[in-house]
């Protein structure tokens, strides 16, 4: 297999796919660069000495444990990944990489042209080449696949339908990671995972009391590490022993755990499900076209033309609308001048013409509210003074793009804030009409002004370490019980920061996850030609979520829903009931849209002694090691 990108996720991903998958793995890299320097994604703001000290601090530890840790995938093993730097990916690299007799190719760099002129020449190179292709633009990466496949079918045409199916694949690290980043920071929504247009989570709940009944939820998905009430504890690693998160339990030993918290799966309806929601936001209400003064001066003037017209008709006796019709002329002053008229008739048109009058600077006040509002409309707004309870996102790149959608999704209140007032995601935050404050996060008095002392979480996701971890001791200092989430790109420096931070503010819930150790798995699988459905970090280890066919998996044909668990391992959790004929290749993806209602057709209250068939798809919660097992690939 080749892996070949720019950033520590070509690395992570590497090493995923050697120590887990057992794959042999050539790494293309451009020459002399740091596999633990981070993505120029958005504008890097300068933080002073301190900065900078934390910028030398966060570099030193990725040449010497960051970057060993991350070539060896964190398990401190002595070999090397075989490397071969080039400049470019282009026919030749690749020849002398041996695309062509590769199995599957990573195309992982950040800048998509690479990544797009790379695939069309190893499709060219190889047709029968399975490609995972990384690409943030949606829409581009589902015309790629398209056509690289049909590339492949042109080339080898007697092709498989299931190698065509997962000939080519194209993931976003962004998307990837986006659901776990703003679970982070939303109570009670926790980790997400779409299903066939299910929105899933899997939902923190904390030890039950004496007396009390734990909420089983579909699932027992994880039990907590029983340090992770200890300020100085090891939140979730491979080390932690018996202390560690327990992925994947058993009955009996769910029933069995005491004092522990624990991850059920959970399935979200509602409003909040997400994929029915619209992202745009809603049209400019009458309300906000015009201030309360205004609308009330229509009334009063509405009111005095009605009691005028209904004088009118009871005093000249004239039919109501030819008497509502003489007083709208009286009022616009095209009416003849009622000489020798009745004294009535006379008195109704001196006043209504006055209530005229009345009416010319009203109707130019609105106008201008109007033009106001429109222009209020199309600008960022500023955070609303009584605001609280909402979520500060600090950096709106890649990363914070596709966090922020999710987040409105979940009908979260969001204030933004960014250095670079033409970045990716400013556009989306004005369409969406969330407060924008376009400054720097590290400079006084930009935090205030996105109300962090009533926020409920912050969500630091520049593409600077240093940034990330200035803004959150800052906001630490605004208010020390503030839940905080940091986008930090070194797994050691990020391990580092939590533990420090949450020994120093016990009382606060302080997080820290890199965007790699999120999207590689899923990258993994799609390199061994599955689709998985979405990663869940319990702590800081990962359950993914995929979509297999029983006919491809020994250790699950011919087996009951009991016999096919393997606790620590692996468990099925859903059985599609659609027919085979009628099912969508990609359950991570949204339903189409075609306005027609789209029905599930998971089946999650699975009975213990339901016989899975070659026919059959299902839906399994697996560890990384665990789902290479069971696709055949024997983790050590």
């Amino acid at each position: 297999m080749l892996v070949s990108g720019d950033d520590a996720l070509a690395h992570r991903l590497a090493a995923e796919l050697r120590d887990v998958y057992r794959q042999q793995v050539t790494l293309l890299v451009p020459p002399s660069r740091s596999p633990a320097s981070p993505p120029a994604d958005a504008n890097v703001p300068s933080g002073g000495r301190a900065l900078a000290l934390l910028g030398r601090v966060s570099a030193g530890i990725a040449r010497t444990g960051g970057s060993r840790a991350t070539a060896n995938g964190g398990r401190g093993r002595p070999d090397e990944l075989p490397v071969m730097e080039t400049d470019d990916p282009d026919d030749v690299a690749l020849r002398e990489a041996g695309v062509e007799t590769a199995q599957a190719l990573a195309l992982v760099h950040e800048d998509d042209e690479t990544n797009i002129r790379a695939a069309l020449t190893a499709r060219r190179l190889n047709p029968r080449l399975r490609l995972v292709i990384r690409l943030y633009n949606r829409k581009l990466g589902q015309h790629l696949e398209e056509l690289l496949d049909q590339a492949a079918v042109l080339a080898v045409p007697g092709m498989a339908a299931d190698d065509i199916d997962s000939s080519t694949t194209v993931l976003s690290d962004a998307d990837t990671a986006a659901p776990a980043l703003a679970a982070t920071a939303v109570t009670g929504t926790s980790k997400i995972v779409q299903a066939d247009g299910l929105l899933l989570r899997a939902a923190e709940r904390p030890p039950p009391g004496r007396g009390e009944t734990a909420d089983p939820g579909l699932c027992t998905l994880a039990l907590l590490s029983s340090t992770s009430n200890d300020p100085a504890g090891v939140e979730g690693t491979d080390g932690s022993g018996s202390d560690g998160p327990l992925l994947l339990p058993d009955d009996r030993a769910v029933a069995t755990a005491s004092g522990r918290g624990r991850i059920v799966l959970e399935a979200v309806t509602g409003p909040d499900a997400g994929p029915g929601s619209r992202l745009s936001g809603p049209a400019l209400p009458f309300r906000e076209l015009f201030s309360r003064r205004v609308r009330w001066s229509f009334a009063g003037v509405g009111a005095a033309v009605t009691a005028l017209a209904v004088a009118s008709w009871l005093t000249t006796g004239d039919h109501p609308l030819h008497a509502a019709y003489i007083t709208l002329l009286d009022l616009f002053s095209i009416n003849d001048p009622a000489v020798g008229a009745d004294t009535d008739r006379q008195v109704l048109q001196l006043l209504t013409g006055l209530v005229g009058l009345l009416l010319l600077p009203l109707l130019v006040a609105a106008v201008l509210e109007a033009l106001s509002s429109f222009r209020s409309a199309t600008a960022l707004r500023r955070p609303p003074r009584g605001l609280n309870g909402h979520v500060v996102l600090l950096g709106l790149g890649k990363i914070g793009t596709r966090v922020l959608g999710r987040l409105r999704e979940l009908g979260t209140p969001v204030v933004c804030v960014e250095n670079d007032p033409e970045a990716r995601g400013v556009a989306l935050a004005r369409r969406l009409r969330v407060p924008v404050i376009i400054g720097d996060v590290t400079q006084e008095g930009v935090l205030e002004a996105a109300r962090t002392h009533r926020a409920h979480a912050l969500l630091a996701l520049t593409s600077s370490d240093t940034t990330n971890l200035e803004a959150a001791l800052y906001a630490r200092s605004i208010a020390p019980d503030l839940r905080v989430a940091l986008r930090l790109y070194d797994d050691d420096f990020a391990t580092a920061v939590y533990r420090t931070l949450r020994a120093a503010h016990p009382g606060a819930l302080t997080r820290s996850r890199s965007v790699t150790s999120l999207s590689a798995p899923a990258f993994a699988g799609a390199m061994m030609g599955r689709r998985v459905l979405g990663a869940v970090s319990v702590e800081r280890r990962v359950l993914l979520f995929a979509a297999l066919e029983v006919a491809d998996l020994p250790r699950l044909e011919g087996r009951t829903i009991a016999e096919a668990v393997r606790p620590g391992m692996w468990r099925v959790l859903a059985l599609d009931m659609t027919a085979p004929g009628d099912r969508r290749p990609d359950l991570s993806a949204a339903p189409p849209d075609d306005g027609t209602e789209h029905t599930t057709g998971l089946l999650f209250d699975l009975h213990p002694g339901h016989l899975l068939r070659p026919g059959d798809r299902v839906v399994v919660a697996a560890t990384r090691r665990g789902l290479a097992e069971l696709l055949g690939h024997r983790a050590g």
